[in-house]
């Protein structure tokens, strides 16, 4: 079911800055978008809105992104901000 209410602006930034670190965890093993989505079965467009921060990624979704770039999942979702609004 979609939110009725968008995530805060914080909530946004910090989805990108996922996005921005499972990027670079790919490139770092010289993989494509489409590889890294082939390896765990998602389509390219997918992988390409979570890289983008566009969209909200399943826990599921990230350990599998993880694994297939073969980074710890904790790389991808550290903190280097405080959180909040």
């Amino acid at each position: 079911m979609p939110r009725s209410v968008p995530p805060p602006t914080w909530v946004i930034a910090r989805r990108r800055a996922i996005g921005d670190r499972i990027r670079a965890a790919r490139r770092s093993v010289n993989l494509t978008q489409e590889q890294a989505a082939l390896r765990i079965g998602m389509d390219r467009a997918t992988y390409n809105r979570i890289e983008q921060g566009h969209s909200a990624a399943l826990i599921d979704s990230l350990i599998l992104i993880a694994d297939a770039i073969g980074v710890p999942l904790a790389d991808l979702v550290r903190e280097e901000d405080p959180p909040g609004p």
